[in-house]
C-alpha cells in the first residue's frame, strides 16, 4: 500500500505539472496571438471626405472605407455635433464579422448627409466595442449654407481686399518719390507699422513653414485647419517690404527734423522686451514656440490699434495732410469695408451670428480701422482742405503778410519797394 502510494504520487505530479504547463502556454497564446487574431485584421478605415459643403435640403453621399476584416461584428455610430444642422442616415453603420478575415479586401459602406439647416458641425465616429480600432483620425467637418452664390461673393470679395491692402502701401511710396519729401509722413506710424508687419510675419511664416509648430498647433486642435495660408504669408511679408522702402526714403528724401518720438520708441522698447523675454524662454524649452508666435500675434493686434493716433495727431498740429496719402487711406478703407462685408455674408449665408459677435478681436479691430480712415478722410477733404497754389502779393508797405501755398508750405513774403520795380523775396519754408 506504501509502495503503490509511493507509484501513485508522481503520476499525480507529473499530469498536474503537466496541465499547468499546458495552462501557461495557453495564456501565453491567447496574449500573444489571440488577442490580435480576436481584434481586425482591419487595417485601416476612413472617409472618403473630410470637408463637406452642402446646401439646405441638399444631401450628399459618403462612403466608409475599411480596409481588411474583424472576426467579430462592429457597429461604428456617429456623434454629431449640431443635429439640428445636418443629419446622417444611417447614424450607425454595421460591419459584419467574418470567420476567415481577408487583410486586403476593401470594403465601402455608404452614409448619405443630409443639410437641414445653415451652420457648421463637426462629426466624429465611436466603435462598439470599444478597442478593435482607433477612429481619433475619422472625423467629418460639415458647412450648411444658404447659397453657392453668396459663397462665391464672399470669395471673390477676400481676394479683392487682398489686394486693395496690398496695393495700398505704393501711393505713400509714389508721393514721397514724387515730392523727394517725407515731411508730413509720421515716423512714429513708420516705426510701429514695421513692427507689427514683422511680428506679423513671424506668426505666418512659423505656422505656414514649421513642422514642428504645426504638429504642435494640431495637437491642440485635432480636428481644426491650419488658420495660416499662402495668401496671408505673402501679404505680411510684402507688407513688411513695403514698409522698409518708405523706411529707407526717410533716409534719401527731405526730412527736416523728423524723427521717432520718445513715447514711440518707449513703445517699441517694451514689444522688443516682450519678444525678446519669450524667446529666450521658449528657447530654454520652458513656453511652447506656438505659444510664443500668439505673444507675436497679440503685438500685432495692439499694434494696430494705436498706430494711426500719432499720424492724426500730427495732421491736427500742422492742420495739413500733405505728406500723408490720401490714396493709401482709400485703398485701406475699401480693404476694412469689404472685410467686414464679408463676415456679414458668411453670417448670414451659415447663420453663424454668434461667431460675427463672438470675434471681438478681428470685428473690432476692422471697425476701428474703418474709424479712422474716414476720420483721415475728413481731416483731407473737410478739416485741413487743401486750396490752389497761390501767393498773396500786397504793394502797400505794411510789412510781410504769412501765406499758404496748395502743396501745405507756410511761406512768407516779404516786399521790398524800389522806384524802378517791385522785388519779392519769397522764401519757402515747409
Amino acid at each position: 500500500m506504501a509502495r503503490g502510494t509511493k507509484v501513485f504520487l508522481p503520476s499525480v505530479s507529473g499530469t498536474s505539472s503537466h496541465r499547468i504547463s499546458n495552462c501557461f502556454v495557453y495564456i501565453a497564446t491567447v496574449l500573444l496571438l489571440g488577442i490580435p487574431c480576436a481584434h481586425s485584421q482591419i487595417e485601416k478605415m476612413y472617409l472618403d471626405s473630410t470637408d463637406l459643403n452642402l446646401l439646405v435640403d441638399e444631401t450628399h453621399l459618403l462612403k466608409l472605407i475599411q480596409i481588411g476584416q474583424y472576426n467579430t461584428t462592429l457597429e461604428v455610430s456617429a456623434q454629431i455635433q449640431h443635429p439640428d444642422i445636418v443629419q446622417l442616415v444611417p447614424q450607425t453603420v454595421e460591419i459584419p464579422g467574418s470567420s476567415e478575415p481577408n487583410t486586403t479586401v476593401e470594403i465601402s459602406h455608404d452614409i448619405c448627409a443630409y443639410g437641414k439647416s445653415p451652420g457648421h458641425s463637426e462629426v466624429t465616429f465611436n466603435v462598439t466595442p470599444t478597442g478593435f480600432v482607433n477612429l481619433d483620425t475619422v472625423f467629418l467637418r460639415i458647412t450648411v449654407m444658404h447659397s453657392h452664390a453668396i459663397n462665391v461673393i464672399s470669395y471673390i470679395m477676400g481676394w479683392i481686399y487682398f489686394a486693395a491692402w496690398s496695393v495700398s502701401f505704393y501711393p505713400q511710396i509714389y508721393i514721397n518719390f514724387k515730392r523727394k519729401s517725407v515731411v508730413g509722413l509720421n515716423f512714429d506710424f513708420l516705426a510701429l507699422n514695421i513692427m507689427g508687419f514683422t511680428m506679423y510675419s513671424l506668426f505666418n511664416c512659423g505656422l505656414y513653414f514649421s513642422k514642428e509648430i504645426q504638429s504642435e498647433y494640431f495637437s491642440r486642435h485635432p480636428r481644426g485647419l491650419n488658420p495660416v495660408q499662402l495668401n496671408d504669408v505673402f501679404f505680411s511679408l510684402h507688407a513688411a517690404f513695403a514698409t522698409l522702402i518708405t523706411i529707407a526714403q526717410c533716409f534719401m528724401y527731405e526730412r527736416e527734423e523728423q524723427r521717432v518720438s520718445m513715447t514711440g520708441r518707449g513703445i517699441l522698447g517694451v514689444f522688443g522686451l516682450v519678444v525678446v523675454v519669450s524667446a529666450s524662454v521658449a528657447a530654454a524649452g520652458h513656453l511652447a514656440w506656438l505659444d510664443f508666435l500668439y505673444y507675436c500675434s497679440y503685438i500685432k493686434l495692439s499694434i494696430t490699434l494705436i498706430k494711426y493716433v500719432p499720424q492724426a495727431y500730427m495732421n491736427y498740429k500742422r492742420k495739413s495732410t500733405v505728406g500723408w496719402s490720401i490714396g493709401n487711406i482709400f485703398l485701406d478703407f475699401v480693404g476694412g469695408f469689404l472685410s467686414i462685408l464679408q463676415m456679414v455674408l458668411n453670417a448670414y449665408n451659415y447663420n453663424d451670428w454668434v461667431s460675427f459677435f463672438g470675434d471681438a478681436t478681428k470685428f473690432g479691430l476692422g471697425l476701428f480701422s474703418l474709424v479712422f480712415d474716414v476720420f483721415f478722410i475728413l481731416q483731407h477733404y473737410v478739416f485741413y482742405r487743401e486750396g490752389k497754389q497761390f501767393v498773396i502779393v500786397d504793394n502797400s508797405d505794411e510789412g510781410s503778410h504769412n501765406t499758404c501755398r496748395g502743396d501745405g508750405s507756410e511761406y512768407f513774403l516779404v516786399k521790398t519797394w524800389n522806384a524802378n520795380e517791385k522785388k519779392y523775396n519769397v522764401n519757402g519754408k515747409a
